[in-house]
């Protein structure tokens, strides 16, 4: 099922050139942010020339947006068919932990081994803390995760990492509506911004997986995934 766009409802930010590096980037944010609202709930229709409306663009820009947005894994780019903000099943989901299971306890290790700076990971737990609305809180989630496997010395390992943030923000921002328990996930932040700063490789590694175990207990075990 999907939903044409209801901006009349929607609270897009104002477009302002000399402030954005480019149009397209400007879009491509102000699109995310919706949808990690849950504004542009998960089935809707983006249309372009409705969104260029509204934004004052060409449909360059947003066409360009969208196509960086389906190769983050947040919308789907059907031939004939338009575009629509993804919907992700349960299995998505866990697909997207599996593979974070797999691969960010032992990047996270790496880095605390490297010897990694880790004050961006501060400085978004903070950010984390003073958010007042999903999306600022999952993209300070994400900047979180980023910040403490960024060190890991492997370009494929961070890459692939990377491309698994939107989605897991898309996953955390849909989990947090139904059952909030980003106040607990926080003070699990916090435990292992501790240990990585202290040089605890191995017993960050553990934290971080049972960080991502929780998450994946609390919200994709015990129900499907539904938006």
């Amino acid at each position: 099922m999907t939903y044409e766009i209801p901006f009349g409802g929607a609270t897009l930010p104002a477009f302002s050139p000399a402030t954005l590096p480019s149009r397209t980037a400007h879009v491509l944010e102000a699109i995310k942010s919706a949808i990690l609202n849950g504004e542009f709930k998960p089935g809707t229709a983006l249309v372009e020339n409705v969104l260029a409306g509204e934004f004052g663009v060409s449909k360059t820009p947003v066409r360009e947006a969208l196509k960086a947005l389906e190769g983050s894994g947040l919308v789907v780019i059907r031939p004939f068919a338009g575009t629509t903000v993804r919907e992700l099943s349960e299995q998505d989901a866990m697909a997207v932990y599996d593979m974070r299971l797999l691969l960010e306890p032992e990047a996270v290790r790496r880095s605390v081994v490297a010897g990694s700076d880790f004050s961006d990971a501060a400085q978004a737990l903070e950010r984390a803390a003073l958010a007042e609305d999903a999306s600022t809180r999952s993209t300070a989630n994400r900047d979180f995760h980023r910040g403490l496997y960024a060190g890991c010395g492997n370009p494929l390992l961070l890459r692939t990492l990377d491309g698994l943030r939107d989605q897991t923000a898309l996953v955390s921002a849909s989990s947090w509506a139904r059952s909030p328990s980003w106040q607990e996930e926080s003070y699990e932040h916090a435990a292992v911004l501790e240990c990585v700063r202290s040089g605890k490789a191995d017993e960050a590694a553990t934290l971080v997986r049972r960080h991502i175990e929780g998450f994946v207990a609390r919200h994709l075990q015990e129900e499907t995934l539904t938006h």
